[in-house]
């Protein structure tokens, strides 16, 4: 009979093809013997070893069907462990997905702070440049314009870091909560830990640096 080739249990050997069992060849089974019946001794010898014939051939299908058998249960229990293998694969997919998505949340908050320091930036240094002016008298002309000018710049960095800042904290709660959710549901690892967000701090700093600024500048406004 053809002989059944187990699969190798070793998940990184070279090969790991399951082999089919050989097709069994068509053997019809054996014909039933010609007995002289008036001759009751050999009929039973020849009737006894048709049936040892038979049994025989009924043993060989029987070896094969098994065969057949364990190499089904073999290739049932490889397509297994590919499909956990896909799902372990999605689920560490799906977690560094989160992980991608925190980071484009810390650069869309990047390009926040860059925008707000701008305007704060260059808010400040017109309202010093045009103070300074005012106040060693280099300009005859009015300088409430352009101070005001300075200051509305300054206040519109602010409120651009606190609608920012407000919409990442926003943004990362949700997708923590997600997270989560997917980890209780069996759905993601969720091994790798969110880090704390030094942009967040930072926005947070220039935000305090921004408020300075503004009571600073009103300060002198309501001073001059």
């Amino acid at each position: 009979m053809a002989s059944h080739e187990q699969p190798d249990p070793n998940p990184d050997a070279a090969s790991t093809e399951l082999v089919r069992p050989r097709r069994l060849p068509e053997t019809p089974p054996p014909p039933i013997p010609d007995v002289d019946i008036s001759n009751s001794d050999l009929a039973s010898v020849e009737y006894s070893q048709h049936r040892t014939k038979l049994s025989t051939h009924r043993t060989g299908l029987s070896e094969h069907r098994t065969s057949l058998s364990e190499y089904r249960t073999d290739l049932s229990t490889h397509r297994t462990d590919l499909s956990t293998n896909r799902t372990e694969m999605s689920m560490r997919r799906t977690g560094m997905s989160f992980q991608r998505t925190r980071l484009s949340a810390e650069r869309t908050l990047m390009s926040v702070i860059r925008t707000a320091l701008s305007l704060i930036g260059f808010g400040f240094t017109i309202f010093q440049v045009f103070t300074k002016a005012r106040d060693s008298g280099l300009l005859k002309i009015g300088t409430a314009a352009p101070s005001n000018f300075g200051l509305a710049l300054v206040a519109l960095g602010v409120l651009l870091l606190i609608v920012g800042i407000g919409y990442h904290v926003n943004f990362m709660r949700g997708l923590r909560a997600e997270r989560n959710r997917m980890a209780h549901d069996g759905l993601v690892h969720a091994e790798s830990a969110y880090p704390v967000s030094y942009t967040l701090l930072t926005a947070l700093v220039l935000l305090m640096i921004g408020l300075y600024a503004i009571v600073s500048m009103a300060f002198d406004l309501a001073a001059g």
